[in-house]
């Protein structure tokens, strides 16, 4: 008898652990937050009549480019405007970054980056607002400075998104923080952020989510948005070759730092196509090289300016390994002594982006669903690519944090057609001269930001 109470003690209870599961899963399934037809209209209309104000933000800030960790001009601009929209600001984060944050009830916590930087290059755009400026780089050489990557694009988009999140505050409860971030191109600037303490001495709430967009040559209004491995990790690191300098007619009195630093930019690429794993992607990039000043002089010393992408952090070892031995190798065969041996500045680091595939798959239903995207539109496979980015570095180290970056179609359609009727896959791609950002994408990429942070964020 007791037996048989206690076996339908037991049927009671897993009984009514089921029942209460369903009645939650039904609840839940009652409450589940979704974006409104009402909600998406809204936010359409708003960004449509913010359009002209949006483009003339990026036409100031497309023709008014900073260097990174100089975006001083930008940054206070991007202060300025999310001030005067509620939200708390907080300014000069490595150096120039700014952090805003609207808390507005309970809620998770969603970050969305925008990088403002611009790259040492001539615009060849002629376009009327191109930009014509010239700065100082780091090296203290005067450059030409512009913006051919879209970082002017992104900072415009999150202003737009800002706004809209500040005027639709009763459709949604959370904290969304905002951040303007420094130096994309040298991958430091997430980095000197976060070493600065936005997290610990700033006071900015640690994310839930982390959203991040890139203009990229595609038609304006494709998006793609694929979960998994994106991008690259990259690095990068200085060589300096150490010599002997002498007259260019007695080169037996010299030990000539530019012949070391040329052999070793050709023993590199051997990395590439001995060492690694063919299975294992690898690029050694040499950007720059600096030596010499006079054509009579046999120069003492060079400097060459190197860039890693790699997807596994084995093989990035194996490339700074590759390099550092090569280089010594080199100097020692031109007789350095162990005292004059390459030296090596090892400088912005990012490991590979990897999107949160629940997150991206989302997001992608989210652009189809409110028919901001069309489907023949959406790019959900994508194979990675080794162009990197240090947006997820705001989140290295933290656990849970689920990150999606995507990229936005914004080239204008009549050249993107022109260009594949000529054979070409793009009418030009990031950094070159020509790269520019079509004008209706300003205010396409703001309505993709508020979908995706709104929807993450509703009631």
């Amino acid at each position: 008898m007791k037996r048989k109470s206690t076996k339908k003690s037991i049927f009671i209870t897993l009984f009514c652990v089921l029942a209460t599961s369903i009645c939650l899963a039904q609840q839940g399934a009652i409450e589940k937050k979704t974006m409104t037809a009402k909600l998406v209209n809204e936010v359409n209309s708003t960004i449509d009549a913010d359009k002209d104000r949006l483009i003339e933000i990026y036409k100031d800030i497309h023709q008014n480019p900073e260097l990174g960790f100089t975006e001083v001009r930008t940054s206070e601009i991007v202060a300025k405007e999310l001030e005067a929209l509620g939200y708390k600001v907080k300014a000069g984060i490595g150096k120039t970054g700014v952090a805003a944050i609207m808390k507005n009830g309970d809620g998770p916590v969603v970050m969305y980056r925008a990088d403002m930087d611009a790259i040492a290059a001539e615009e060849k755009t002629g376009l009327s607002y191109a930009s014509t400026k010239r700065a100082t780089n780091h090296d203290g050489d005067e450059v030409p400075v512009a913006h051919l990557c879209g970082h002017d694009a992104h900072t415009t988009w999150m202003l737009g998104m800002a706004k809209v999140m500040a005027e639709l505050k009763d459709s949604w409860s959370g904290t969304l923080v905002l951040i303007g971030q420094p130096s994309e191109e040298s991958i430091e600037g997430a980095s000197a952020m976060i070493n600065d303490g936005l997290y610990s001495k700033r006071g900015v709430p640690k994310p839930e989510y982390l959203i991040g967009m890139h203009t990229a040559p595609l038609p304006t209004g494709s998006v793609v948005i694929s979960g998994g491995v994106l991008m690259a990790g990259t690095e990068q690191l200085d060589v300096t070759f150490h010599g002997q300098s002498a007259h260019g007619s007695a080169p037996q009195f010299s030990k000539d730092a530019g012949l070391m630093a040329a052999y070793a930019i050709v023993q590199y690429q051997a990395i590439i196509a001995r060492v690694l794993d063919p299975r294992d992607p690898g690029v050694i990039t040499v950007g720059a090289i600096h030596a010499g000043v006079e054509n009579n002089t046999i120069p003492g010393m060079a400097e060459l300016k190197l860039n890693f992408r790699f997807f596994d952090e084995e093989v990035r070892g194996q490339l700074y390994k590759g390099v550092k031995s090569i280089s010594e190798g080199i100097a020692r065969t031109y007789g350095m002594p162990e005292d004059k041996m390459p030296t090596f500045v090892r400088k912005g680091y990012s490991a590979p982006l990897v999107n949160d595939k629940d997150l991206t798959d989302r997001i992608a239903n989210n652009f189809t669903g409110t028919g901001l995207v069309g489907s023949e539109k959406m790019i959900t496979e994508f194979r990675p690519v080794t162009g990197s980015e240090d947006a997820h570095m705001l989140a290295h180290g933290l656990d849970g944090v689920k990150i999606a970056y995507m990229f936005v179609g914004t080239a204008p359609p009549a050249m993107v057609a022109k260009a594949r009727k000529e054979g070409k896959s793009f009418p030009f791609v990031n950094h070159q001269s020509t790269y520019q950002v079509d004008l209706d994408a300003i205010p396409f990429g703001s309505k993709l930001a508020t979908m995706v942070v709104l929807d993450l964020l509703v009631r």
